[in-house]
């Protein structure tokens, strides 16, 4: 009987351990010291062009498709930072704007602004531009572009004609061509992103015969806050924005024409009703800009103006819902004086000679070229010298 209980007992081990060879190894129990590993995140969807990585072996420099007019990039994430740095070119524009690592380069001024161009960029460690955008074909706008493109790679060159009878555009559109980048003449109301901004092209909205109304006017979107970039556009192609209806209202406003009484008309600043209008003019300029009759628009509007011949590099910043705007130098110039010539102003300023005066000088200058000081600190300070004839 012994026997039998034995032989059952081994039978009953044997099947046991046949089970369980069946049923796989058994996992260790979990060591509450050592932490668990972590599920690898699932890739995103090839098909996502917001989000998924370019396929081994594409071009991940390749010009970026204009977005749909609604399409929700304008949403500023948290810490990503944007700003747009108006450079001090003299008559001349170039804005570089700034997305977190996305850059976009807006004009570069006259040629002998190349090397400025030049020296920004490295000196910003940018060795990539997303755009470069010419907002039309006049040398104070594409001499100095030609800059960028030896500084940095680019990915797409937007402008409003893919050619011009100028030596500046022609370099500029050569330089690109080294790079294997064709010129991209967008379409109005086109949409590209920046980082997680977005810019707008709102014009040219009609063929034109003068160069200036062609430029290329974009509405530029991060957050809540909005900048508008207006080129040389004079007033007739305002009044298209406005017939076609474009929401113009901004924040920020690059005034058109360097302050040219040809731009910047009433209808137009009554929509766009900026905080803060940049100026990007030469001192001492042979055409009078800023026109005192912008500068006097401006302040009917209530907007505080910012000059780059008076204070050098002008940069714009937002965290999504404020704007900040801050100057090289002379942050409380006197930009755009609310000061009568009757009024007891301490110190009258020559903008054209940067000479400052006593208000009773025989040497003051014309009404569109004084601005004023409340002491002789101020004017110091601006960068003024004292009249040799009234000795201020």
């Amino acid at each position: 009987m012994r026997r039998i209980h034995r032989a059952l007992a081994v039978s009953l081990a044997l099947l046991m351990l046949l089970a369980a060879c069946a049923a796989g190894p058994i996992a260790p129990a979990a060591d509450p010291d050592t932490p668990a590993a972590s599920t690898p995140a699932e890739p995103l969807p090839a098909d996502d062009p917001a989000e998924a990585p370019p396929a081994d072996g594409a071009a991940e420099d390749a010009p970026p498709e204009a977005l749909p007019a609604d399409d929700p990039t304008d949403a500023a994430a948290a810490g990503s930072g944007f700003s747009i740095r108006f450079l001090d070119v003299g008559q001349a524009d170039a804005a570089l704007v700034t997305c977190g690592d996305a850059h976009m380069l807006v004009d570069g001024g006259n040629r002998e602004d190349s090397s400025r161009i030049y020296t920004v960029l490295t000196d910003a460690g940018i060795g990539y531009l997303d755009y470069v955008v010419c907002t039309h074909a006049h040398e104070d706008h594409a001499g100095g572009l030609p800059g960028a493109l030896r500084a940095a790679a680019v990915g797409t060159l937007l402008a409003p004609v893919a050619e011009a009878d100028n030596e500046p555009f022609t370099d500029l559109t050569e330089a690109a061509a080294a790079q294997g980048v064709a010129v991209t003449v967008p379409e109005a109301d086109a949409v590209y992103p920046l980082g997680d901004a977005s810019f707008q092209v709102l014009g040219p909205r009609r063929a034109y015969d003068d160069a200036n109304d062609t430029s290329l006017v974009l509405m530029v979107t991060y957050g809540d806050t909005r900048f508008l970039l207006t080129g040389d556009m004079e007033s007739g192609a305002e009044g298209d924005l406005l017939d076609d209806g474009c929401d113009l209202a901004a924040d920020v406003l690059k005034v058109g024409h360097h302050g040219s009484g040809t731009s910047t008309s009433y209808a137009f600043l009554r929509a766009v009703m900026p905080e803060a209008a940049v100026i990007s003019v030469g001192a001492g300029n042979d055409y009078g800009h800023p026109s005192d009759d912008v500068l006097s628009r401006l302040r009917d509007a209530g907007s505080r103006v910012w000059r780059t011949d008076l204070q050098g590099d002008i940069v714009a910043s937002s965290d999504g819902a404020t704007v900040t705007v801050t100057a090289a130098r002379n942050e409380t110039a006197a930009t755009n004086p609310t000061v009568p010539p009757e009024t007891d102003a301490a110190y009258i300023g020559n903008t054209r000679s940067h000479k400052f005066h006593r208000p009773d000088c025989a040497s003051l200058p014309e009404e569109q070229n004084r601005t004023y000081f409340a002491d002789r600190a101020s004017a110091v300070a601006a960068g003024y010298e004292p009249c040799g004839r009234c000795e201020p």
